[in-house]
């Protein structure tokens, strides 16, 4: 089980989006770089959040979020252009806990993370981290921490 880091200012950047989006799913991207684990071999590091907009069509973007390819792809290139990599995304949860749909499940990417934020009553709550392996799903230690913090996180040995 790896770790993924978030600072305290990214979360806070996640949950005004997804708060923004309610009653519908809101999504983004998460931009970041892997470093020497403590608990696993590697943990991650998110270096940004962006979000995105949610292209599902209106009906279903109460419970369904879709990015286009072009999104991927501009995210991908900003990515790289930076020297980092597109590790995943993070989406909400109106009014419902913070784990994977049958949706998600089906769709998910194997070796992305997947982050999801319960929003209740437009306030964003509970936030988990997963992915798809092989094998089956496996979740994370999300350890939201201060900026301070985080700056000192950055500043760890980088896996590549």
């Amino acid at each position: 089980m790896s770790r993924i880091y978030l600072s305290e200012s990214q979360n806070r950047r996640i949950s005004a989006h997804l708060e923004s989006a309610y009653p519908h799913e809101g999504a983004g991207f998460l931009l970041g770089h892997f470093v020497d684990g403590y608990i696993a071999a590697t943990d991650v590091v998110i270096d940004d959040v962006i979000p995105s907009e949610n292209s599902s069509a209106e009906d279903e973007r109460h419970h369904r979020f879709v990015m286009t390819p072009q999104a991927w792809m501009r995210l991908e290139d900003e990515a790289d252009r930076r020297g980092l990599r597109l590790v995943g995304c993070f989406h909400s949860h109106p009014d419902a806990p913070a784990i994977p749909s049958a949706f998600d499940r089906e769709h998910a990417l194997p070796n992305f993370l997947y982050m999801i934020v319960s929003v209740n009553a437009g306030r964003a709550g509970e936030l988990r981290s997963w992915e798809i392996s092989r094998d089956n799903q496996v979740e994370h230690i999300c350890a939201v921490v201060s900026d301070d913090e985080w700056r000192k996180i950055m500043k760890w040995q980088t896996v590549n």
